[in-house]
C-alpha cells in the first residue's frame, strides 16, 4: 500500500489543468475511435499492475487527457454529450483490458449526471469547464463504520467562511487519481449534498488502505476530512436526484453493469485462446481440446450469456437516455428495470465466465504469470457492490404487481 506521503509524491502524474489541456471530443463515433486506441494502450503492463499492484497514475492522466472523461457535458457547455451507451460501451470496453481501469471514471460520471440535474447554472460552468480541461472526479460517498450503507456521519456545518466538513469514508474509488473528490454529506437537518471538494484542500487526508483480491489497483481507500473548509459554490444539492425522477440512479447503474459485461466478454475471449492451447480430456477420445463436445458444450453456454449480458446493456442503454429525454415516474422506473435486468444477469455471466475460463483452461489456467484469475477476482470483487438478488426481488414486483422500483443508485 501506499502512504500519504508517497501519494503526495505523485503528484507529479497528476498534471495541472493550466499547462495541459485535455482534448475535446466532438462526437459519439469520435469517443469510440479514441476509447479503442487508448485500450490497446492500457492492455500493455496490465497483468503486471494487478500482479504486484502499481497504481495506473500515468494510465488515468492519459485516459482523461484523451478526453474521454468529458464525453457526458452537455453540449450547451462544450461537450459532446454522447449517449449512454456509448459511454457503456467505452466501460466495457475499458473493464475488459483491465477491471480496475474500467471502474475507476464511474462515480466521476456519477458525479456529472448529480450535477446536471441539481447543480446551479453558476456551479454547472464551473465544473464542466474544468472536466473539458482534463479534471477527474473521484468519489467519497460510501462510509465503512455505521450499521447500514444507507447512513450518513460525514457532516457539513456552515461557518463564516463558507462551509466545513469532518468525517471519513471509504471505498473511495478513484480519488487518489482525482482533481477533485465529490463527498456525500449531511446537514444538521439530515439533507445530503454532494460536495466537490479540492484534493490539495487543508485538512484533507488520502489513505492508500484498499486490500480487495480483486479491482487491486482501483485506488478505493479512505478519505479523511478533519475541518476542511469548502466554499458555498462547490456544495450541490443531492437529495433532489432522488426525491424528483432523473436518471441518477440508473444511469449509475448502467455503468456499474457495462463493467461486469467487459470482464466477461473479456473472459470469454480468453477461453477461447486457453481452449485452442489445452489438451482435451482423457475420456473425450478427441484430439484436441477444440473437438472436446463437453468443452464445446460449456463453451457455447457462456457465449450465449456473454451476448445476452451485451444485448441487455444495450436495451438498458437505450431506456437510460429515453427517460433522460422525458423524465417522468413511469420512465425512469421502466428504465431503472431494465438497467436492474442487465445488472443482475452482467454479475451471473461475469462470474460464470471468469470461472469457466480457469476451468476449461485446465490445471495450466491457474499459472500466476498468465493472471487468467484476475477476471473472476475482479468480477467477484466488483460484483459485490449491490446484490443481484435484490435487482431480481425489485424486478419481479414490478413485472408482477407493478410496484416502481426504490429510486437509488445501488438498485
Amino acid at each position: 500500500m501506499t502512504s500519504y506521503q508517497n501519494i503526495q509524491q505523485q503528484q507529479a502524474h497528476i498534471t495541472t489543468l493550466d499547462t495541459k489541456p485535455a482534448h475535446i471530443i466532438q462526437s459519439d463515433a469520435e469517443a469510440l475511435e479514441i476509447a479503442h486506441q487508448l485500450a490497446e494502450q492500457v492492455k500493455v503492463n496490465a497483468l503486471q499492475r494487478d500482479a504486484e499492484r502499481i497504481l495506473p497514475f500515468e494510465e488515468i492522466e492519459a485516459y482523461s487527457q484523451s478526453g474521454l472523461w468529458a464525453i457526458t457535458v452537455p453540449k450547451q457547455y462544450g461537450g459532446a454529450e454522447v449517449s449512454s451507451y456509448t459511454v457503456a460501451q467505452i466501460i466495457a470496453l475499458m473493464s475488459g483490458v483491465d477491471g480496475s481501469i474500467g471502474q475507476i471514471p464511474q462515480n466521476h460520471f456519477y458525479g456529472l449526471e448529480i450535477l446536471r440535474n441539481t447543480g446551479s447554472e453558476q456551479q454547472k460552468q464551473k465544473f464542466y469547464a474544468e472536466v473539458l480541461k482534463g479534471a477527474r472526479f473521484g468519489n467519497a460517498l460510501a462510509e465503512f463504520k455505521t450499521k447500514n450503507a444507507a447512513q450518513r456521519q460525514t457532516s457539513i456545518r456552515k461557518n463564516a467562511d463558507g462551509f466545513v466538513l469532518n468525517g471519513e469514508k471509504f471505498y473511495c474509488t478513484g480519488s487518489l487519481f482525482a482533481h477533485r473528490i465529490p463527498t456525500l454529506v449531511v446537514d444538521e437537518e439530515q439533507k445530503q449534498y454532494l460536495v466537490f471538494v479540492p484534493r490539495d484542500s487543508q485538512g484533507l487526508t488520502l489513505i492508500d488502505d484498499w486490500t480487495g483480491f480483486g479491482q487491486r489497483t482501483t485506488g478505493s481507500g479512505t478519505v479523511k476530512f478533519d475541518h476542511v473548509q469548502v466554499l458555498a459554490e462547490d456544495v450541490v444539492a443531492f437529495d433532489p436526484a432522488y426525491t424528483e425522477p432523473t436518471i441518477s440512479g440508473p444511469f449509475a447503474q448502467l455503468i456499474h453493469a457495462s463493467i461486469e459485461t467487459g470482464i466477461a466478454r473479456a473472459a470469454f475471449e480468453d477461453t477461447l485462446t486457453a481452449v485452442r492451447n489445452a489438451r482435451p480430456w482423457i475420456d473425450s477420445k478427441v484430439d484436441s481440446a477444440t473437438q472436446d463436445p463437453l468443452t464445446l458444450l460449456e463453451l457455447g453456454r457462456v457465449a450465449a450469456d456473454v451476448r445476452a449480458s451485451e444485448l441487455l446493456l444495450k436495451q438498458a442503454a437505450r431506456s437510460v437516455d429515453a427517460a433522460k429525454a422525458q423524465p417522468n415516474a413511469d420512465t425512469v422506473a421502466t428504465a431503472s428495470i431494465h438497467v436492474a435486468q442487465a445488472r443482475a444477469h452482467s454479475t451471473e455471466t461475469a462470474l460464470k465466465a471468469s470461472s469457466k475460463l480457469v476451468e476449461l483452461a485446465g490445471s495450466r489456467g491457474s499459472q500466476s504469470q498468465d493472471g487468467l484469475d484476475r477476471h473472476w477476482r475482479n468480477a467477484r470483487v466488483h460484483t459485490l457492490h449491490d446484490a443481484a438478488r435484490w435487482k431480481y426481488y425489485f424486478i419481479g414486483n414490478y413485472v408482477l404487481n407493478g410496484i416502481l422500483p426504490p429510486r437509488r443508485g445501488t438498485l
